[in-house]
Order: C-alpha cells, then structure tokens, then sequence
C-alpha cells in the first residue's frame, strides 16, 4: 500500500541524537487515524516531558525500551507499548534516554471502534495495549517486533496503512452519529453547546453523553474543555497574549483560562510559553499533533546528569 511523503526531522548535541519522523496515513483511513510518528531518542542521560490533554487517543508501539507514566492520583506505570484515550489531566513521561517507536493517533470513536472498550473505562488511564481486548490474531508486540526489524520509517509507516486498514475492514461499525457529533466539536475547538451538538445529531443530551462516554471516553462537556484548551496552547504558542487568546478561545477571562490551564495542564500559560521557547522544539516535531503545542520538555531529575538541550540542525522530506 503506497502511503505519503515522510518528514523526518532529526539532531545531534552534546548529550545524543534523536530523530522524529511524521506522515499521514492511508486516505481510507481518514478520518478516525490522524498520523504517524516515529521516535529515535539516544541521549546520555534521562528524558522527562510533559504530556497534555489532547483530542485523541493514542496508541505507542515501542521497540523494546519501556517508558514511565505518571500522573496525579494513579500509580506510575511502566510500559514498552501504550493505549491512552482523551484525558482531562497532564502526564509525565520519563526514559532512561534511549527510546524509540511509532505512536499513532487516532480520533477517540477509532480508538473504540479497533479495540471495542468502553473508553469511559480508560479515561485518564494509560494501558499495555495488548490488555486491551482487540481480537486480533496477534498481539500487538508482534507488531512493535515488525515495526522495528523494517528498514525505515517509510517501510514502517506502509506496514501500518496495511495491519491497520485490515483492523478497519473487520472492525464493528461504530455510530456514525458519533463520528459526526465529534467531528463538529472538533470543528468548533469545543465551541458549540452541548444541547446544540445533540440536536444537531438527533440526539436528547443525555443520550448524547452516554454514547460520548462509551465511545469517546469523556463527556462531551469534558471533551469540549479538551480542545478549548488544546487551541488555547496553540495561540499561546504563536505568541498571543493571555488576554485575546482567552477571549479568541472562549474563556469568561483571564483568570478563567488559568484556571483551566493549571487543571488540566499542571502549570500557568505563562509558565507553559516559557517553557515551550527555553526548549526550542524546533515547530513542533516532538509534539504528538502536528502543528500543535502539546508537550514540555521537562527538567531532569536533581540525580540526572543533565546538560542544555540541543537544537534540531537539519530537516529532509522523503517520498
């Protein structure tokens, strides 16, 4: 299956390398998977970042090194491959420095459609996939394991267009109404009113959140406060002021859109821009949404060795 043009954005410093590569996935699979990107890490020492809350689960199939996950009020988990669905709170994830592996990002309803749990029940959670009952032949480690022995990204991300559309063809059918309802949430960045979104898609309100809880994981009042906030960190990131990015996104104020931000986020908008230009992450090839401002790198722990972070030094298009 012949897939698209793959970015890779890769660099050297003084403590390693790393290298980053995006694609888009097959058309058929437009619109529940949203990309591709792979991940080659080998510094000498730990690496800490902070995950946001984004408007879509993701799927990580690591090659052999696991990564740690926390986050407020659940044990850290320890995991090679990861499932997380839409969440409402940051996480952190930390390596020992050498990590590599291929994330997919998927609409929530695709995330229920190719695994069939309740996302409700995975709702600020991350899981070892192949706890997940997915049905499939083979689990999903053997998958990682062919992913990993491929020459490259390309040949990667061409083995995933073709396991992945298989799941898609004998996958349930999911509701559409779902898919439509979403879509418009999306659409709007959590703009449109709950009882609006539910006319729209022929629904009562509460039959609405009951379906965006089984298939979305969150309701879709949470969900909208997800990609309000998501669009908040973008216009942050562009370099607009606190101010008009509140009003632009829909907050009552200021005061409102922090608050926001430290639930969900774990720091101030301030502290959040500050962070973003320290580490100069080089337009957003580490971040999981392409174009978007989704994750910190974080300082090491007071027992890492730690030195400054390296730019990114070159970019090259393949395809």
């Amino acid at each position: 299956m012949a897939g698209s043009a793959v970015h890779v954005r890769s660099g050297e410093g003084p403590g390693g390398s790393w290298e980053f590569a995006l694609a888009a996935p097959h058309p058929r699979l437009r619109p529940g998977v949203l990309g591709y990107r792979g991940i080659r890490v080998a510094m000498n020492r730990p690496r800490r970042r902070l995950e946001t809350p984004i408007g879509a689960s993701t799927l990580l199939l690591g090659f052999e090194q696991p990564v740690r996950i926390s986050r407020a009020g659940r044990p850290a988990d320890t995991l090679v491959s990861v499932y997380c669905g839409p969440t409402t709170t940051p996480a952190v994830g930390e390596h020992g420095g050498r990590f590599s592996g291929v994330e997919v990002l998927m609409a929530p309803w695709a995330g229920f459609a190719l695994f069939g749990t309740p996302q409700h029940e995975l709702a600020n959670r991350t899981v070892d996939p192949d706890a997940l009952p997915h049905g499939r032949s083979a689990p999903l480690r053997e998958l990682a394991a062919a992913l990993a022995a491929s020459p490259g990204w390309a040949q990667r991300f061409a083995l995933l267009d073709e396991v992945l559309t298989h799941w898609w063809e004998t996958a349930p059918p999911g509701s559409q109404r779902v898919v439509r309802a979403w879509s418009l949430l999306v659409r709007t960045a959590g703009a449109i009113p709950v009882p609006r979104l539910a006319e729209e898609v022929g629904w009562s309100v509460r039959q609405l959140e009951s379906r965006f809880r089984e298939q979305i994981g969150l309701g879709p009042k949470a969900a909208a406060r997800v990609l309000r906030l998501q669009r908040a960190r973008r216009f942050l990131a562009e370099g607009r002021s606190v101010a008009d990015t509140a009003a632009l996104c829909g907050f009552y104020d200021q005061a409102h859109l922090s608050g926001e931000f430290k639930a969900m986020t774990g720091c101030t908008p301030r502290e959040f821009t500050q962070a973003r230009r320290l580490a100069a992450q080089a337009h957003g090839a580490a971040d999981r949404l392409r174009g978007e401002a989704t994750s910190l790198v974080l300082p090491a722990r007071p027992d890492d060795r730690s030195g400054p972070g390296a730019h990114f030094s070159k970019t090259r298009r393949i395809g």
